[in-house]
């Protein structure tokens, strides 16, 4: 049996963190064959940004991609990355709409739910691992790691011991901006392992040059299972690299087991992906692969610090960028220290930019501050500067209790709102996740449907006519 497992990020995070989520699903479906026979733990495939990706960008139904995957992935699990609450849009949903997009998400083909939350407010994970449960998927509970006054290892392991009562089957430490060093992440893993009865993942990146590390010294301490992505995709903003692992562990009592002449073939295949990514502007590899210890210093993912920089370029401010940088931990303080992800990342970011450029800290707020301040994405986890709260918010009362408690059921009302465009169940969870983007999507697919309509009709024609 192999003695750590290795959960591959190639076809979900690997092109998410390093390409913008553009890799088409004509592109990944000659490799699942392949990818089929390696005998990974799971393939990370869907959620994310890649169900927005698909409609906004590629013109394609997610839906449909998680079904073709399902079927050319018969021997292999499937897994996808779920916020909580807000499943894959922005915002808190009602727990109809919850329950019934992870229904269907098990249905067409999710194996493993990694549901995390910005805030680790378990509070907003509750309903829809109940329902991963319910509908026979595995739940994968993760805690979102970052470094505070507030975030020690203390903190971790209570909320390890806390998922686990939540009836989670794995727990993930998932460490977005790479801020996990290798002897605190065999510390953090030797604790958990000794607090919980669960398995545990890790999943890191490589911003600051300390991915590989991190998961050799992780495996070291009993960690169970590893993210990685293939080589064309990985280091940098991405996972470690997955055949450098597997060669490291090779002969060891951590041996995965995994065929490195199977990799190679497939890491040529997807070379050939990441060539035409980089050529259709989507990839830029000498940004995404970069190391950045500016991470560590100011604790910004690369996905925060790309929007920070198109902000100030927008503003025609790039002299103030070192400011902006210097001003999100003091922002991020105020605010109770929220871990930097989607959304914290983009509205500490946000409110960071604002204050330097009016030149005055918290002139301007925008709402997603305001609604941060308020309770409405959960529970702060450090003490909030109440005098920045109340130039922000006024007299606005905060709330407490879990958002979703506030929210009336939507699934009836979100099927009417799209009624003219509906042909599957699933479309309707496709316009509650972007209800501005979807019509256009859907537009486009009637279109395209009317093409193949017409085709085929004109086909016919013209055989009775001969």
């Amino acid at each position: 049996m192999a003695k750590v497992r290795i959960t591959d990020t190639i076809l979900r995070d690997g092109h998410q963190s390093q390409a913008a989520t553009r890799m088409k699903t004509s592109e990944m479906l000659p490799a699942c064959e392949k990818l089929d026979k390696v005998g990974y733990f799971s393939l990370e495939c869907w959620g994310g940004a890649t169900y927005d990706s698909c409609i906004r960008f590629l013109n394609e139904d997610p839906w449909e991609r998680l079904r073709q995957l399902r079927k050319a992935l018969p021997n292999t699990k499937t897994q996808m990355l779920l916020r909580g609450q807000n499943l894959l849009g922005y915002r808190p949903y009602s727990d109809d709409v919850v329950d019934y997009f992870v229904k269907k998400a098990v249905e067409n083909g999710i194996d493993i739910i990694r549901c995390f939350d910005a805030l680790n407010d378990l509070r907003n994970m509750k309903k829809a691992v109940e329902a991963t449960k319910k509908y026979g998927g595995t739940a994968e509970i993760a805690l979102s790691y970052t470094k505070s006054p507030v975030h020690s290892e203390d903190y971790f392991v209570k909320l390890a011991e806390e998922i686990q009562a939540m009836g989670a089957d794995l727990i993930c430490i998932k460490d977005m901006a790479n801020l996990l060093l290798p002897y605190d992440a065999y510390s953090l893993v030797k604790r958990l392992k000794a607090a919980t009865d669960l398995p545990i993942v890790l999943h890191t990146h490589n911003t600051t040059g300390t991915g590989a590390m991190v998961l050799l010294k992780a495996a070291e301490a009993g960690c169970d299972v590893l993210d990685t992505c293939l080589s064309p995709l990985a280091g940098g903003t991405s996972q470690p690299a997955t055949e450098s692992m597997v060669a490291t562990f090779r002969g060891t009592e951590y041996d995965t087991g995994l065929d490195l002449g199977l990799l190679a073939e497939l890491a040529n295949y997807f070379r050939g992906v990441a060539d035409r990514l980089t050529k259709d502007g989507f990839r830029d590899p000498g940004r995404v692969l970069s190391v950045d210890v500016k991470t560590l210093q100011y604790q910004v993912p690369g996905g925060m610090l790309s929007n920070l920089i198109g902000q100030l370029k927008a503003a025609n401010a790039m002299d103030k960028y070192y400011d902006v940088l210097a001003e999100v931990p003091r922002v991020r303080a105020d605010f109770g220290y929220p871990p930097l992800v989607t959304p914290t990342s983009q509205i500490v970011g946000t409110q960071a930019v604002m204050n330097v450029l009016t030149g005055e800290r918290y002139k301007m707020v925008p709402t997603e501050s305001k609604d941060l301040l308020s309770g409405h994405y959960g529970k702060l986890p450090g003490k909030v500067n109440e005098e920045i709260r109340k130039k922000c918010i006024g007299d606005t009362k905060v709330i407490t209790c879990r958002f979703a408690d506030t929210l009336p059921p939507e699934l009836d009302k979100l099927r009417d709102e799209m009624r003219q465009w509906y042909q599957t169940e699933e479309d309707v969870l496709t316009y509650a996740m972007f209800p501005k983007v979807a019509p256009k999507f859907f537009e486009y697919r009637a279109a395209q449907q009317l093409k193949v309509d017409v085709s085929s009709f004109d086909e016919k024609d013209r055989t009775m006519a001969v």
